[in-house]
């Protein structure tokens, strides 16, 4: 039976649209800056909704965002308890060769065949963007760097990054090693919602390993208060990339930039998208995750209802003036039976401006429903054929 037919209509509040709203009367905003780059994304943190983007999917060299990656993958092992921070990890020739001090590049300087922790070389890795750190890591997650690029590429996929493929931990230059700016950014969405703990390392501005400095080359971390992350990369091809993120009064935004032409132009370019996000758009949690909305009706089951609600939170970001502006409506399976088992979508959610649908999302089981005993079932079967004859 499909879900929408004879549904169950609910309309709840989300600070409703009033019966004589207008919402034709939008706020106005101004085109959003052309930026001075090869291809960029503005990106809302609380929906993963691109604001503005240019040249988002371009498949670009994304030099050392590429070990934005590196690190994901290394705090998800720490996670599922995989590796530990404390392990110390052998610094093979080559790691020290391709990216340690030899290769001239940019590196932690770690010493041939030194032993160093994985929370060292993961500081080394964000804050330093050490070619020989991010090295070393991946031959320890995955024995050898070409595995650890596998697995790069299975987590891209995972996370819906459409055009994206890797060969290497560091972004060193490679004909078919690429990104674009939008999968930079959705990357950089999971590791701020994923982690918050490892998170805190993005916004570090410096870091003291073996009596060297290493310092952090965001910019904005200097200009912007609110800058919290995340990663800057270069090389000739590529040129100047940064991908970064900021919280003002409660909203993050996420930006991706690649190829502009200096470390400066890439943090004023950025600045020129966060100045514009914040200024134009504004981010609401209207439901968070887990919390009841509705109750469904249940056949053949041992209770009449199911409680009802979101798989994660339903946040908005839209022009400033609009989000007072929306209506949702609850779409319920009116056919449900058990058993139903806990997180099975039983509905949806849609969220209108007038008449246009600017979010959709799954309602779904927040607990189990059993199967009713045997007059329940032959009773309800009665019943819902009745229910689809005359409906």
């Amino acid at each position: 039976m499909n879900i929408t037919s004879f549904a169950q209509r609910v309309f709840m509040s989300l600070a409703l649209l009033s019966a004589s709203a207008a919402w034709a009367d939008q706020a106005v905003i101004p085109a959003p800056p052309q930026l001075a780059a090869k291809s960029y994304v503005l990106l809302d943190g609380a929906s993963g909704k691109v604001l503005v983007e240019n040249n988002g999917d371009q498949r670009l060299p994304p030099a050392s965002l590429t070990k934005l990656m590196t690190a994901y993958i290394a705090t998800l092992e720490i996670r599922k308890g995989k590796i530990g921070e404390q392990d110390l990890v052998n610094v093979s020739e080559h790691a020290w060769r391709t990216g340690g001090a030899a290769s001239g590049g940019s590196t932690m300087f770690l010493p041939l065949n030194s032993q160093v922790s994985v929370d060292d070389l993961l500081h080394g890795v964000i804050i330093q963007s050490g070619n020989d750190a991010s090295i070393a890591l991946a031959e320890y997650i995955a024995g050898s760097e070409d595995g650890f690029a596998d697995m790069m590429n299975e987590t891209a996929e995972k996370l819906g990054m459409k055009n994206s493929h890797f060969m290497n931990a560091t972004g060193l230059p490679h004909p078919e090693h690429y990104s674009s700016a939008h999968d930079m950014a959705i990357l950089a969405r999971a590791i701020i919602n994923e982690d918050a703990e490892h998170y805190a390392i993005y916004s570090q501005k410096e870091f003291f390993w073996n009596n060297i400095k290493q310092g952090n080359r965001n910019l904005l971390l200097w200009r912007d208060k609110t800058v919290d992350g995340l990663k800057t990369g270069h090389t000739e091809e590529a040129g100047f990339c940064l991908v970064s993120s900021a919280v003002r009064e409660g909203a993050r935004m996420i930006t991706s930039v690649f190829g502009t032409v200096s470390e400066s132009a890439r943090a004023a370019e950025t600045q020129k998208l966060l100045t514009y996000g914040f200024r134009f758009f504004e981010t609401r949690t209207f439901y968070k995750k887990g919390q009841e909305l509705a109750q469904a009706q249940v056949w053949k089951g041992t209770v009449r209802q199911v409680k009802a609600g979101l798989a994660a939170d339903l946040s908005l970001t839209l022009p400033k003036g609009q989000l007072d502006k929306l209506q949702a409506g609850m779409i319920l399976n009116p056919q449900l039976s058990a058993p139903i088992a806990q997180g099975d979508v039983i509905g949806k959610v849609e969220v209108k401006l007038g008449e246009e649908v600017v979010h959709s999302a799954d309602l779904i089981a927040l607990e189990a429903v059993e199967e009713g005993g045997f007059f329940r079932r032959l009773w309800d079967s009665i019943s819902l054929f009745f229910f689809g004859l005359f409906n």
